[in-house]
Order: C-alpha cells, then structure tokens, then sequence
C-alpha cells in the first residue's frame, strides 16, 4: 500500500506535462490520449484526471510550458527591439519544432501562453513611446505575424516530411515554374523565381519583422 502511495505522489503536474510534451512531439495531437500517458507514466488514467482535467487543459498546459521556456531568455534585457526580436525567433523555432505549438495557441487565446505572448509583446511595444491606440496595432501586427509565418512554416515542414519532399527539390521546381510564367501577367513573381530556390525561411522571418519595427518607428516610436 505504502509503495502504490510513493508512486502516485511521484506523479506531479510537471511530469505528465513532459510526457505530454513528448508524445505531441513524435505522436502529434493525436497521439496524445490519456492510455498513452498511462503507458509513458506507468500509472492509471485516474492518477493523470488528478492533475488535469481533460485533453484540452493537457494541450494547453504542455503549450504554456513550452512558450514559457521559449520566453524566459528573451526577457534578460536588452532594447524593447532586441526582445521583440529575440521573441520573434524563439517563437518561431519553438514552432518549427514542436509544430503543435501553433494550432494550440490558436484556441487557446484568452489563455495563459497566449497571454505571456501578449503581455510581452505590448510590453515592448509600450517601451518604443507608442499612443494608446498604436500600441495596440503594433502589438497586434506583431503577434499575428509571428504567429502566422511561424504557424505556416511548421505547416510546410510537417507537410513535406509526411509526403517525404526534399525543400531544395520542390524550391528547385517550384523556382522553374515561376521562371516560365507569362512576363506580362506575372512580372514580379517571374523576378523573384531565382530567389526562390534558395531563400532562407527564418532570414525571410526576421526581415518581416524588421519591416514592422520600422513601421512602429515611423508612426513614432523610438
């Protein structure tokens, strides 16, 4: 009896949250059910219902710990741009690598990662000297961009390893295609078919970023 009571006590929040964690990684959402983490846990289902109250609060709380984690370093200081930089990229590898990141932030939005990337970002936004209302279009430009090409790109990722795509391969083709479109109909997309094979997705990122930091100095910040 003593024994089965040491085990269960062993059985904490945070561990069933990294289980969780790695599941979702090598499983996908999917693969998170309450008999796997039983398996990975070596325990009931009804120890894990202890801690957590369902498949949502699961996601959402491995979601928290990871945007956690990715935010702890952006905050060692720096100027309101260099961490808003720094949050950017963090965000966007931490997606890149654990693709699931992203659809949960999208529903979990008024819930605690969601929040932590808020808060951060308006933050900083508050810092560069904006007015009440360009903090909130900065704020919200940032984190909808960040989100969205972090979201897109892990899509892309995951998408080409389950049909086993190699990137430069399908750049390669795509590049060609673009390179023979009609000049007149397609102008711009024909003068950017050579960058195309060989562009970098996180560079490509972080100069998106820049293009709204400067946006944000130009309506006044600092």
């Amino acid at each position: 009896m003593g024994k089965r009571v040491r085990r269960e006590e062993s059985l904490s929040r945070d561990r069933i949250i990294e289980a969780s964690i790695a599941l979702l990684d090598s499983r996908g959402e999917g693969g998170l059910t309450f008999r796997a983490l039983s398996e990975r846990l070596a325990t009931g289902a009804g120890a894990i219902y202890w801690h957590v109250e369902n498949k949502g609060d699961l996601l959402t709380a491995a979601c928290d710990a990871v945007v956690a984690r990715t935010m702890a370093p952006c905050a060692a200081g720096g100027s309101p741009e260099d961490t808003i930089r720094a949050l950017a990229l963090g965000l966007f590898d931490a997606i890149d690598a654990h693709p699931w990141v992203g659809s949960t932030l999208t529903r979990a939005a008024g819930q605690a990662p969601m929040l932590r990337i808020v808060e951060c970002l308006g933050q900083q936004v508050r810092a560069l000297g904006l007015s009440d209302d360009g903090q909130w279009t900065a704020a919200s430009a940032l984190l909808h961009y960040i989100l969205g090409v972090a979201g897109q790109n892990a899509a892309n990722t995951q998408f080409a390893r389950a049909h086993d795509i190699d990137r430069a391969d399908f750049l390669g083709a795509m590049a060609t295609v673009w390179s023979q479109l009609d000049p007149n109909d397609y102008p711009f997309t024909r003068s950017v078919a050579d960058r195309m094979r060989e562009h970098d997705d996180r560079a490509d990122f972080l100069a998106g970023v820049e293009l709204i930091l400067c946006g944000i100095a130009s309506q006044g910040g600092r």
